[in-house]
């Protein structure tokens, strides 16, 4: 799952909340945790201290759960000297989002992509998200990238379940497929997807994990009765965006504040009592 990034008032990062967070998410049954993602704010949190980040939730997490980076950007080279700076941090994997806003071709996609796994010391997984990027990572990119030895899966949020069954039926079967999309999870993993990078399961870990290995298990009746009975959290995760949404949900569960850093706005008010109306469970 994607952790937020706890904030303070003044968008210092708010390390107590990360705590509880990064406790809450593994007593509720994560198989493994992403930092620095969307969901994490990643594009307002600087180097120094995405390094400190990297630091603090790999000895909290203390081996409970793989740590998995977000190093994404459209800056190919920018990432790369990058993973040669963190060769020997405590993650188990990358996530990188495609090249946003330059609109790269799918060859330019490709290339970067090559790029960062013949450098990379860690598993690189592909993120594609065109409704953020701009760009779609096509079905056949990534069954070409899928080739590579240290691209290990993509996480799909491109919205297209025709895209998912494709790369569902051809890529190897050592490929990850994951769900980007809580939405979404449930018939990617009825097409064969192999898990998800959740938003919801910050504050619903135990729920949300609960439905989809009931789901990857094969008993789909009722992983579909579990997913109804979280679509009404779904839904008020999507209302005000992500980040934002999410941190209602964690602000109504008591395990941190909503703040967020610009240009993100924090939750509003209605919403937090929405999740509060929600409940726990």
């Amino acid at each position: 799952m994607a952790l937020a990034t706890p904030m303070q008032a003044d968008g210092a990062i708010d390390f107590v909340g990360f705590e509880r967070l990064i406790n809450h998410v593994i007593s509720g049954g994560v198989n493994y945790v992403v930092l620095l993602g969307t969901t994490g704010e990643a594009p307002t949190i600087n180097w120094k201290e995405s390094r400190a980040l990297i630091d603090f939730v790999s000895e909290k997490i203390a081996g409970r759960v793989p740590l998995v980076l977000g190093l994404g950007g459209n800056d190919t080279q920018g990432i790369l000297e990058k993973l040669k700076e963190i060769k020997s941090v405590p993650v188990q994997a990358i996530l990188s989002a495609s090249p946003y806003y330059s609109k790269p071709s799918q060859e330019g996609i490709y290339r970067h992509y090559l790029a960062l796994a013949d450098v990379s010391t860690f598993p690189v997984i592909v993120y594609n998200v065109p409704h953020r990027t701009a760009s779609n990572v096509s079905a056949d990119t990534t069954l070409r990238l899928a080739a590579h030895a240290n691209i290990i899966g993509v996480k799909e949020a491109s919205g297209d379940l025709t895209q998912c069954s494709i790369i569902a039926r051809d890529k190897p079967d050592d490929f990850l497929l994951l769900s980007g999309d809580d939405m979404l999870t449930l018939p990617i993993l009825a097409l064969g997807g192999k898990g998800v990078i959740s938003v919801i399961a910050n504050a619903y870990p135990k729920e949300f994990s609960g439905m989809v290995q009931t789901a990857l298990a094969g008993n789909f009746q009722a992983a579909a009765a579990q997913h109804s009975h979280l679509l009404d959290k779904i839904l008020l995760c999507g209302k005000e965006g992500n980040p934002t949404s999410v941190k209602a949900a964690l602000e109504a569960l008591d395990i941190c504040q909503r703040h967020v850093r610009l240009p993100l706005a924090p939750a509003s008010d209605p919403l937090v009592q929405d999740f509060r109306k929600a409940g726990k469970a």
